[in-house]
């Protein structure tokens, strides 16, 4: 099929055609491994997919004569490829033959004298021999004797076709033979070409001479700097075009690569030009500009007089230029990395330097890229995470040099100069200071990595020590600096305290008078006080330093396809930032600080600056503390028990004025710090007050006393009326925001999970034997297992130390060990361990595993089956990241225990239900509950490991306990001996206390209220899953974040709920005032940054291959409180736990040479694809056959229409979006209509109306359990569907594609496996959700007079619904709209009356929400768990699902447009054309943007992320190609507008060239 559709590679196209052959790569068939002319922007081409013309249509339309498709293009068995490739071999050894006789002809003819036309005849053939022949044609006799003659004629005097022809030959040569620089270097090549480039005579020659020296200074780059080839390729660059000019830059880039420590003349001579060039459009050309000035700069960088002569030249200028986020030409942020890395040399080495960035105002430059620090996990691209770390490290060095504050002996001098200056000109000091001072703090406070939190105060500490008292105080007066210290006091490592105390002593030392008492007030007073407490202070000592060794970074490297990384080499943090010369390797493992420092530090501020008497009276608490714990005293003393209803009734209105006032005081004028609020107790008095003290008491105290649900639900509905509501009309802030606020601060200032990095830039890949044998993409553990002490019941495992698998369960290691070590086996036990043995063998019997690894071939299961692999695949394919030929040699290799294994804190956080999954996974050992629990306990140094971890989990987990700072560095050289004991049944110590909250006693009547709320209960049934104490102070404010995020989710629910019981004890007088329009907060709000960056850092790291080789903390705060971190961080989480690091890497743009996203197809070439033929005239039938063969594989799929040329990217998001349509169409019997609560018209939508109206999105149609058909549609058929639509949707999810499904916030719910109720109608159907609404305030008031046996004067008015008797409403027992649908039946239920009003609000709820639709909702489940297990989804909330699903559906943000789309084929953001469309664009309508996304991606809505997440990007390019991947073509024309409408209105349905 070829690559059709694939984007051209960008190299020398547009030249004429006798100068595009200079590139012998294009013409030879082959050829040695030579990178393009334009490797630095071409697109590496990718093996064409495996193509499966599989289809329900294809398979009909076959004949029944005609043979099979071969379902992968290009397939063969291998002993007819072993058979071809020894013919090519065999054709090649001919070739070689042929050549060389050719090259001794063409030899001994130069070597005779020949007039031109001889020679220009000779030359000829010897191009078009080089052209074709491989290196294996060439020997060096040939070449060196080859060689001068070519060098004689390039030299020709009068003929400029012999000299073309003749370097031509040269560049042939060096791409052929590498070997040919050194002969051609040897006789003057390079002079002779470089000549020709000093004095043009001919273009087409010095074209030519270009190309021939980029080829020599590949291997010569010295030989071509001595021989003055950098002045000569740049001399004239100008007159060239622009391809032709990025040949010289590359000629330049390679003779940098390896620039001589001496001799720097040849080189600095072009950096003039050099500098000129920063300025040109092309972002190609400025980048390799750009990396050659950066090499220079990296070479002289030890020169003073060399860095003053760059300064001279204006490369600081046009570097701050090229920097600045508004230069038109837009680097990649390795470059720019780069470009600060130089900015950093030449502020470290040159006065001039120093003083040119002070004066420019650099600290513009630095805040702007310090402010977009704590945003990065909200940056879709997963490389602009990683770069912005090394960027804002670049900052803080460049920063670092910029504050001069420590002074050494041979530095002294020139540090003296530097803060001379700065004391000269007190302007610039502050300005820098006020500019990033409060943007260090941010970046802090945001959860950077350790070394980042370093330098950040490092700096901290230079601006401060330069500053004077004044500009002190104005720096500092609205930074907060207080509270910001206190939470670096909660730290634990030295280096970053030291900072701190240091930072605390000089603010004392200048303003003592002013910051004493914040120091007070925000707790860093009692924080320095604390380490003078031995167990406290951290002490350093040999072992402590050797823990702190981290990852510094060294600048920045560019390999040979200018792809860059960063150069890190392990030290200690004072080295991190340390400028001059550079410490030895023993250095920087040692540490500068001294043993007792911190302590001995700490004392001496206590000692200065602070009297004793703070510390020996209650001086040091401040009146808003002690009003705070007054209120929390108060609050605590009203939960005491009491058996008086009366008290209870007035303790109730004393708990409402507190907390009216514990709001009145956070929100008043005097502002409550972080350590007043955590000090004060309030947060614990709340939880308790809100869980009616069922938060702290422990389960036998909760067995001996019932809590009253009704009082727990009426306590939350007055804490949402006090918080949820403003007192100030005018405003916007709800009390509740500054609540969420403080908490934040609390939890930021007092968590301490730690990031546990790896340290290590590539894993290698590693053998395991346990639990079974495979080939693992990380370290595996040296493990001896030894039976414990004393125990009798199990035997002695005698082996040596193996090779475990790091992420192996503590299942997995029992069920290992179980069959070696128990002593005898009942006769029952033998049959189940026989069972288990045969079950190891299924993936070894089953081709649908392998298959699904390799080539995808279907295997004819059902669905039942399919569903049961993709779950075991699933499992077992987390760990894994390999290509498909390896997974499918994983597969052949491993047992069941392998291809099952899971960290079980995947079980904990999507299956609570871990015995089930076991009985899945496990059908036979899993018979009987004796053998679904614990067998073995295992031990590692005395303490049990916990069997949710993990090995890895578990042996970190120890370690954080037992050191204060964790670091891998030793963690694999190490070798463990876990021991094993006889596991003991603890399984009635285990069981939940039956009388929990949620099961408390209640009346029937809230029981049934319950059931019709929406997940109501799960406002005060939060738990929080951690390894913490019930009773930290963490515990304490996660609890209460969740319990405010889930009363912020149903605060309609609450509020309403209120109205109904006040409308039923007659406070209310009319049905009207039911209506409630209340504010929430935004989600935003409960989302930590500090959290959700220490969660991108861990899952940035090497060992987060799974969710199982991350810190515990992790999965189990993303299970129980996922509302902490952003939707970008939830993302990649769920891809690492649903698919792998291997799947989610394939779903990432990787970065071309210049650091720019490429190509999706050219990116995850190493990922397998399965293409499919689809049919456009049956597009549901197609999906349902590639669903049915390749639903529960994990392969991406491809699609292409049939007798359309069109494939990739392009067709298939667009397959994707004409499902999601097909599935709206009308006469499916699928969804619900817009329609009256009330009417009659039970039938689907006319045929007249396409697809099905639904104007607060999709929400399934009821169907009785009684019905089978209606109107003509089978509930069979309806079931198939909603199995397909959810194969669809789980497919979209793991391929990364996007549907145009506007599915209803409440079907989203389903999917997360919440159960609906009464108010969750009002959002899919008002109308009818209203009036049930109605009507259960009527009935509540019935039965709350009923109960009370009091009588309301106008009850026989006001029950009336709208002045109509509810008998007079003449409603019979049938679902609303739905006729057909028999909602109940029997003498008592023929017609609503008041009497039974409440049992047809239930029975109607009951068919809307529940029993009506449960069929079609687990059909859809079932198709859904087919590709992977929808628990996966539930850390996401209703409108993040919708995002991930569907994408961004709000208009683009238009000024954006430009950094977001790429230029090429000589278009820039500055070309008319491109001005002219980006303002067509701009005002575009809804429509025309989805129409113009429809034709330039193939879907309508854009990815999660907006434009910035479109991979590829959004290309416009000058030449007229259509392809499928995101590309549009601008042509010269006037009426651009109409046309561009006209082409994305007419130009859709079809792929095919133009």
């Amino acid at each position: 099929m070829g690559n059709r559709g694939q984007k051209r590679a960008e190299t020398v196209e547009d030249l004429p055609a006798d100068k595009r052959a200079c590139n012998s790569m294009e013409f030879r068939p082959s050829s040695s491994a030579q990178a393009p002319l334009n490797s630095a922007n071409s697109t590496a081409e990718t093996d064409e997919p495996d193509m499966d013309t599989s289809s329900s249509a294809s398979a009909s339309s076959r004949s029944e004569g005609e043979p099979e498709k071969d379902s992968a293009y290009g397939s063969c068995d291998s002993d007819d490829a072993e058979h071809r490739h020894s013919e090519i071999r065999d054709y090649q050894r001919q070739r070689s033959s042929n050549d060389h006789g050719k090259f001794k002809r063409i030899l001994s003819s130069l070597g005779e004298e020949r007039e031109d036309s001889g020679h220009l005849a000779l030359l000829t053939e010897l191009c078009e021999v080089l052209s074709f022949c491989n290196e294996y044609s060439l020997s060096s006799m040939t070449v060196d004797s080859l060689s001068p003659h070519l060098v004689k004629l390039a030299r020709h005097p009068t003929n400029p076709d012999i000299m073309l022809l003749a370097i031509r030959a040269m560049t042939y040569l060096c791409d052929v033979y590498p070997k040919s620089s050194g002969f051609l270097i040897r006789h003057d090549a390079v002079t002779v070409l470089c000549q020709k480039l000093m004095a043009i005579e001919d273009m087409d020659v010095a074209e030519q001479c270009l190309q021939a020296l980029e080829k020599i200074s590949r291997e010569q780059p010295l030989a071509c700097l001595q021989a003055g080839a950098t002045m000569a390729v740049l001399t004239y660059i100008d007159f060239f075009s622009t391809i032709i000019q990025r040949v010289a830059l590359s000629t330049v880039m390679n003779i940098c690569k390896k620039l001589p420590s001496e001799c720097h003349a040849p080189i600095m001579e072009a950096v003039p030009i050099l500098c000129n060039l920063l300025q040109y459009e092309d972002r190609q050309l400025v980048e390799n500009v750009a990396i050659c000035l950066i090499r220079i700069t990296e070479r002289v960088s030890r020169s003073s007089e060399k860095l003053d002569e760059l300064c001279k030249h204006g490369l600081i200028q046009q570097t701050f230029h090229l920097i600045n986020s508004n230069s038109r030409t837009t680097l990649s942020l390795p470059v720019c990395n780069g470009l600060l890395g130089v900015l950093v040399k030449l502020s470290s080495g040159s006065i001039a330097a120093f003083r040119t960035l002070h004066e420019l105002n650099i600290s513009n430059l630095l805040k702007d890229i310090l402010s977009t620090y704590d945003l990065s996990h909200g940056v879709s691209s997963p490389h602009t995470v990683d770069g912005q770390c090394n960027q804002v490290y670049e900052v803080l060095k460049l920063l670092d040099g910029l504050l001069p504050a420590s002074i050494t002996d041979h530095e002294a001098p020139q540090l003296l100069d530097k803060e001379s200056f700065l004391a000269s000109r007190p302007e610039l000091l502050q300005n820098l200071g006020m500019d990033v001072l409060p943007f260090l703090i941010q970046v802090v406070n945001s959860g950077a990595n350790l070394y980042i939190c370093y330098g950040c105060l490092s700096v901290i500490k230079n601006l401060i020590h330069l500053s004077t008292s004044d500009m002190l105080f104005e720096l500092l007066k609205n930074s907060n600096i207080s509270s910001f210290l206190a939470g670096i006091f909660t730290r634990k490592d030295p280096h970053v305290l030291i900072l701190a105390l240091q930072i605390a002593e000089l603010i004392l030392q200048k303003l003592s008078d002013v910051f004493l008492k914040y120091f007070i007030k925000e707790g860093v007073l009692f924080a320095i006080d604390a380490l003078l407490i031995q167990e406290k202070c951290p002490v350093l000592t040999p072992e402590k330093c050797s823990q702190l060794i981290v990852p510094i970074s060294s600048g920045f490297s560019f390999d040979s396809s200018q792809k860059s990384s960063s150069r890190e080499v392990l030290g200690c943090l004072c080295y991190a930032f340390a400028s001059g010369t550079s410490a030895s390797v023993s250095e920087r493992n040692g540490c500068k600080l001294e043993k007792d420092s911190l302590y001995d530090l700490a004392k001496h501020i206590r000692n200065s600056y602070f009297s004793s008497e703070l510390f020996e009276s209650n001086k040091a608490i401040t009146d808003v503390l002690q009003e705070l714990r007054t209120f929390s005293m108060a609050l605590s003393d009203l939960m005491e028990p009491s058996v008086n209803n009366n008290d209870l009734d007035q303790r109730e209105e004393k708990a409402y004025g507190l907390l009216h006032q514990v709001i009145m005081k956070l929100n008043g004028k005097e502002t409550v710090s972080t350590f007043e609020f955590i000090e004060s107790g309030i947060v614990k008095s709340l939880v308790n007050y809100l869980s009616d003290g069922q938060y702290l008491r422990i389960q036998k105290e909760c067995c001996a006393e019932h809590s009253n649900i009704g009082v727990i639900r009426k306590r939350f509905e007055v804490f949402a009326r006090l918080f949820l509501s403003s007192s100030d009309p005018e405003s916007q802030d709800l009390p509740i925001s500054t609540l969420i606020q403080k908490l934040q601060n609390a939890l930021s200032s007092l968590e301490t999970f730690p990031v546990i990095l790896s340290n290590a830039g590539k894993m290698r890949n590693s053998r395991a034997t346990v639990p079974s044998i495979r080939c693992t993409p990380y370290p595996c553990l040296r493990v001896r297992f030894q039976r414990g002490d004393g125990e009798t019941c199990l035997r002695d495992y005698c082996e040596d130390y193996l090779s475990v698998d790091s992420f192996s369960s503590m299942e997995a290691l029992e069920r290992f060990l179980w069959s070696k070590v128990k002593r005898k086996a009942t006769k029952h036990n033998k049959t189940v361990t026989q069972a288990v043995g045969q079950s190891e063998k299924l993936p070894l019997q089953s081709p649908a595993s392998t298959s699904s690894s390799q080539d995808g071939s279907p295997d004819g299961r059902g669905s039942d089956s399919m569903l049961t692999e993709s779950t075991e695949m699933q499992e077992g394919e987390d760990v894994w990241s390999k290509s498909a030929a390896e997974q499918a040699l994983f597969l052949s290799e491993t047992s069941p225990q392998a291809i099952f294994h899971r960290s079980t804190d995947e079980e904990l956080q999507f299956s609570p239900k871990a015995d089930t999954s076991m009985k899945r996974d496990f059908p036979a050992s899993c018979s009987s509950e004796e053998d679904a629990s614990p067998k073995l306990s295992f031990f590692l140094e005395g303490q049990q490991l916990n069997r949710e971890l993990t090995l890895y989990q578990a042996i970190m987990q120890k370690q954080i306990k037992e050191h204060a700072i964790v670091t891998t560095t030793k963690l694999w050289s190490q070798a463990y001996t876990l021991t094993y004991r006889k596991a003991v049944n603890q399984s009635d110590n285990l069981k939940e206390c039956s009388c929990s909250v949620l099961k408390s006693v209640v009346s029937d009547r809230i029981e049934k209220y319950l059931l019709q709320t929406s997940n109501f209960s799960d406002i005060f049934a939060s738990e929080v899953a951690s390894d913490m104490e019930k009773s930290s102070p963490t515990h304490v404010i996660l609890y209460l974040l969740k319990c405010l995020e889930k009363m912020n989710k149903f605060i309609f629910h609450l509020i309403s709920e209120d109205r109904i019981g006040a409308f039923a004890e007659g406070k209310l007088d009319h049905l009207d005032n039911l209506k409630v329009a209340v504010l929430s907060v935004p989600q935003i709000e409960f989302v930590s940054s500090k959290l959700t960056e220490k969660l991108e850092q861990q899952m940035r790291d090497s060992m987060a291959v799974s969710v199982g080789g991350m810190p515990s903390w992790c999965n189990k705060l993303m299970a129980s409180c996922p509302f902490l971190f952003s939707f970008e961080a939830k993302s990649k989480y769920f891809r690492l736990a649903a698919f792998g690091q291997w799947h989610r890497q394939s779903h990432e743009p990787s970065q071309s040479d210049s650091g720019i996203a490429s190509d999706r197809r050219s990116s995850s070439g190493s990922t397998p694809r399965k293409k499919f033929l689809v049919f456009r005239n049956d597009i549901l039938g197609s999906a349902a056959k590639i669903m049915e063969l390749h639903a529960c594989h994990k392969v991406p799929l491809e699609v292409e229409y049939n007798e359309e040329v069109g494939t990739g990217l392009g067709p298939t998001l667009e397959f994707y979006t004409l499902v999601s349509h097909e599935f709206q169409k009308a006469g499916l019997g699928l969804w619900r209509e817009d329609h009256g609560s009330f009417t009659s018209n039970a039938n689907l939508c006319p045929e007249s109306t396409k697809f099905v109206t639904c104007t607060l999105g999709l929400f399934p149609r009821p169907w009785s359990s009684l019905t089978d058909t209606s109107n003509g549609i089978e509930f069979s058929e309806v079931s198939k569907k909603f199995v397909l639509l959810g194969q669809i949707v789980a497919k979209a999810l793991q391929d990364g594609r996007v549907l145009d499904l506007h599915f209803s916030k409440e079907f989203y719910k389903l999917i997360l496996g919440q159960k609906l109720g009464l108010f969750d109608i009002l959002s899919f159907d008002p109308e009818l959700g209203r009036t049930l609404l109605e009507f259960k305030a009527l009935a509540d008031r019935k039965l709350f007079l009923e109960s009370t046996g009091r009588e309301i004067p106008s009850f026989k008015v006001d029950s009336c619904f709208r002045d109509t008797r509810i008998e007079d409403l003449f409603l019979d027992f049938t679902l609303p709209g739905y006729p057909d649908f028999l909602l109940a039946s029997g003498p008592d239920y023929e017609m609503v009356t008041m009497r039974n009003l409440e049992d047809y609000i239930s029975l109607i709820v009951d068919a809307t929400v529940s029993a009506g639709i449960s069929r079609q909702v687990e059909a859809f489940k079932s198709g859904f768990n087919q590709v992977f297990p929808i628990e996966r989804l539930q850390i996401f909330t209703e409108e993040e699902l919708e995002r991930l699903l569907c994408g961004e559906h709000d208009s683009w943000p238009v000024d954006e447009l430009v950094d977001h789309v790429k230029f090429d084929h000589g278009y820039t953001a500055s070309s008319p054309p491109v001005v002219n469309l980006l303002e067509i664009i701009q005002e575009f309508d809804n429509k025309e943007r989805r129409a113009f996304l429809q034709f330039v991606t193939g879907a309508p809505r854009l990815p999660p992320g907006g434009l910035a997440s479109l991979n590829p990007k959004l290309t416009i390019v000058r030449k007229f190609v259509y392809t499928s991947s995101d590309h549009l073509t601008v042509l010269r024309m006037e009426t651009m507008k109409e046309k561009l409408l006209y082409a994305i209105t007419e130009g859709q349905g079809s792929f095919h060239l133009s």
